[in-house]
């Protein structure tokens, strides 16, 4: 059927039209750390030469003496310099789960969404974004370059819809294999399941020693978050294939409840002091919901 007239066609079956126009308008809220030395639209943690004031310090010789607050020399008869923030351009690094566990009720589906929305937002602010998908040992990764500008949009989309679940590799291993092709600091957001053997601090640790905030999204299926069990049951690991048997599996509920959510606040804590932030979702939560509602309303996007 030919298209209607006027209606522009689909850009990427991740998102809608109309997502992708709301998102436009929005920004990435990072820490406003970690930034490269090229102009962007985020403030760093150095001072530099914008409009918005930041703080003094002591004149020293070589100091421009544009920048001496004369009101101030007047008054103490010392010259103190004025501080201006400098806007920088950050580097979004966006790590997709790829492994077999992120393939179970849409949760890698999911993570696509997010990770095409995050690329368009870092796109439109003009902000370097890459993107890597890590699943299968052995196995080509996932990779967008450090990528700039709207004219980059068709890419991200390419790269993300590409990404195809199976697999075992830890977010320890990612994070290794990561900062082996990756040069920059900025932001790394993880877009995972974190249901993963390895060193989870480990991982936490290099990203956020080579440079980078860690931020990170949890994807749980609904039957993750909230199981529906009764009776004797065998678990099976997607991963490994390792079984357990369990008696009476509705006792385990309330023990298992604590300790889901013992964990998303061991991650909550890995990620705030490494300058990030955390958030659980789950994979059947309206992507729209997620971008415009949630992820506002707690100060990720403005």
């Amino acid at each position: 059927m030919a298209e209607l007239a006027g209606q522009k066609p689909q850009l990427t079956p991740l998102l809608t039209n109309e997502a992708l126009t709301r998102l436009e308008r929005l920004r990435f809220q990072s820490a406003r750390r970690f930034t490269t030395r090229s102009r962007g639209e985020h403030l760093a943690g150095r001072s530099g030469t914008s409009t918005e004031f930041c703080d003094y310090r002591d004149y020293a010789d070589g100091d421009d003496i544009r920048w001496v607050d004369w009101n101030i020399f007047a008054r103490l008869n010392r010259p103190y310099l004025k501080l201006f923030h400098q806007e920088e351009e950050m580097h979004l690094v966006i790590l997709v789960d790829a492994s077999t566990s992120m393939m179970a009720d849409g949760k890698l589906e999911q993570a696509k969404r997010l990770a095409a929305a995050f690329g368009v937002v870092g796109l439109y602010s003009t902000e370097r974004v890459s993107v890597y998908a890590f699943g299968q040992a052995g196995r080509q990764p996932v990779r967008l370059p450090p990528s700039i500008g709207r004219a980059s949009m068709m890419r991200l989309f390419d790269a993300v819809e590409g990404i195809e679940g199976g697999g075992e590799v830890t977010l320890e291993k990612a994070a290794e294999a990561l900062l082996r092709a990756h040069a920059g600091r900025g932001v790394a957001l993880m877009l995972s399941d974190f249901l993963t053997f390895g060193d989870l601090p480990r991982a936490f640790n290099r990203l956020f020693g080579s440079g980078m905030e860690t931020y990170g999204i949890q994807i749980l299926a609904p039957e993750e978050i909230n199981p529906d069990v009764t009776g004797d049951i065998r678990l099976l690991d997607s991963e490994s294939a390792d079984t357990l048997d369990v008696s009476s599996a509705s006792d385990l509920l309330s023990l298992y409840q604590d300790h889901r959510a013992a964990y998303e606040e061991e991650l909550a804590t890995l990620c705030r002091q490494r300058s990030g932030r955390f958030l659980s979702i789950s994979s059947r939560d309206a992507i729209e919901w997620v971008l415009f509602d949630l992820l506002r309303r707690k100060g990720w996007l403005r």
